[in-house]
């Protein structure tokens, strides 16, 4: 197929003996300025002439002369080609910056090197990454029948935008789904479907806060991309330390509006908020006209024959905002969570969804729909149960042999994880470099910190490493302990 070449060509006067010097002058300008890439194939001489209303000769004359400095290749019988070795310089501005450009950008943006820094491959022999679920247990073969339907049925459809609150198949799905999972007493309406359960904070962010004075209390250590969306807002962040009982109460500032909790598995240490501290938690935004965000992220996947309750479901005020997310229990590609909100927040939500991008895309919401009221989600659930329940054992067996003495893990009963303290003489942060370096992946709660100090300890993930291989990994790591 010819290609198209969509650059704006100023010709000289008809007649002008200046045609050849001003096609050469401006294609070459579009190559060094990278206007055409490297790689790009050029329209053929006939199609550009026919294009640009000028001779062929005078469009052959002007490739030879870019052939002839370097600027194009050609292959034989397949045509001419920007040269790859042609580097792209960017011209300097016409006039130097302002001083204060910078300050154009809100303050909280202008340093993004840490939000950006994460890991999205693994480059580990032995990978314990955190949040990361098994994708090759997935049924991607069910899926793909069910996105062939979809998509036939959308095809029938007319082109029009859907809604910001999320597909209704799809809302009726997750909220008989977190009914049944979770507990969680709701109905379609109060469903809001976000691209993940990354846009649900940022939303929630949007709505409850006022730049510069709402002050939001977070677990400490805890969920670094949850916080990054507040502060993106302008909250005003108040770091509140756990213990064994989950996020300490009694620490909370009386000003907190905002309260952000892991109630079911806190992150990143594990233990689930207590009874105790549940109900304190809900006194204490009933008493101070606070709201809960409530960040169930991998509590599906229980461990121990007794669920936790959401804490959402004990909740009698409308105070509490559920999120949930597909990430773990499918995979973080899809892209799809979803925020059970109180009634009287719903429509403030939504626009701001919509603002934000209008709505999640139409055929994963359709196929998400049938693959949860068809009961798929609910098997794989139950599968990939037993396959963690395997790979957490199976940790726990390799940490027993060969960290006696020198740790002790915190205990944890759903999830994906496992926090494991270290003896004070072994630094968490030193030992996951070293082990990096011989090629297992852990991680150091330091990262997670906030205002206080963090447990010496470090995290292993499950999600994406086989059974079979753990205790190798394990016993590779504390070698490296001296």
């Amino acid at each position: 197929m010819e290609p198209v070449l969509d650059l704006k060509i100023d010709l000289p006067p008809r007649g002008s003996r200046a045609l050849l010097r001003s096609l050469h002058r401006q294609l070459r300008a579009a190559i060094v300025e990278g206007r055409l890439c490297a790689g790009l194939r050029l329209p053929s001489t006939r199609a550009f002439a026919r294009t640009h209303g000028i001779s062929r000769n005078s469009a052959i004359a002007a490739y030879d002369l870019l052939l002839s400095e370097g600027y194009v290749t050609t292959r034989p019988g397949g045509g001419t080609f920007v040269a790859q070795a042609v580097a792209h310089k960017k011209e300097p501005p016409a006039s130097a910056p302002a001083a204060n450009t910078r300050g154009r950008i809100s303050a909280q943006w202008r340093d993004v090197r840490a939000w950006l820094g994460a890991e999205t491959a693994s480059r580990y022999r032995y990978d314990f990454a955190l949040g990361l679920p098994e994708k090759s247990e997935f049924p991607f073969e069910v899926w793909r029948r069910l996105s062939a339907r979809a998509l036939r049925n959308l095809s029938k459809a007319s082109a029009t935008y859907a809604e910001a609150q999320g597909r209704a198949g799809l809302r009726e799905a997750i909220a008989q789904h977190v009914s049944f999972a979770r507990a969680v007493a709701c109905n379609p309406d109060d469903v809001v479907v976000t691209s993940g359960a990354q846009q649900a904070f940022d939303l929630l962010a949007r709505v409850l806060v006022t730049a510069g004075r709402t002050v939001v209390a977070l677990e400490d250590p805890g969920y670094p991309p949850l916080r990054r969306a507040f502060v993106a807002a302008g909250a005003k962040v108040a770091a509140v330390p756990v213990d064994a009982g989950g996020i300490i109460v009694e620490r909370l500032p009386r000003q907190a509006r905002i309260v952000c909790v892991t109630p079911s598995h806190q992150f990143p240490l594990g233990m689930a908020l207590s009874m105790q501290r549940r109900r304190s938690l809900l006194e204490f935004a009933q008493r101070q006209g606070a709201l809960i965000i409530e960040d169930d992220y991998d509590s599906e996947f229980r461990h121990a024959d007794r669920p936790v309750d959401a804490l959402q479901t004990l909740d009698r005020d409308e105070l509490v905002f559920y999120v949930g997310t597909f990430s773990k229990s499918l995979f973080p590609a899809l892209r799809l969570g979803f925020v059970v909100a109180p009634g009287w927040a719903r429509d403030a939500l939504i626009a701001a969804k919509q603002a934000a991008d209008w709505h999640s895309a139409v055929l994963a919401q359709d196929t998400l729909a049938s693959f949860i009221a068809e009961g798929h989600l609910a098997r794989h659930v139950r599968k990939m149960r037993r396959v963690y329940g395997g790979r957490r054992s199976a940790l726990l067996e390799a940490l027993a042999e060969h960290g006696r003495g020198r740790i002790e893990v915190i205990p944890s009963m759903s999830g994906l994880h496992l926090a494991v303290g270290l003896i004070p003489r072994i630094s968490a942060a030193a030992l996951a470099q070293r082990a990096a370096e011989a090629g297992v992946r852990v991680q150091a709660l330091d990262p997670f910190a906030i205002a206080h100090p963090v447990p010496n300890a470090v995290a292993f993930g499950f999600g994406v490493i086989p059974a079979e291989r753990i205790e190798a990994a394990v016993a590779r790591l504390f070698k490296q302990v001296r």
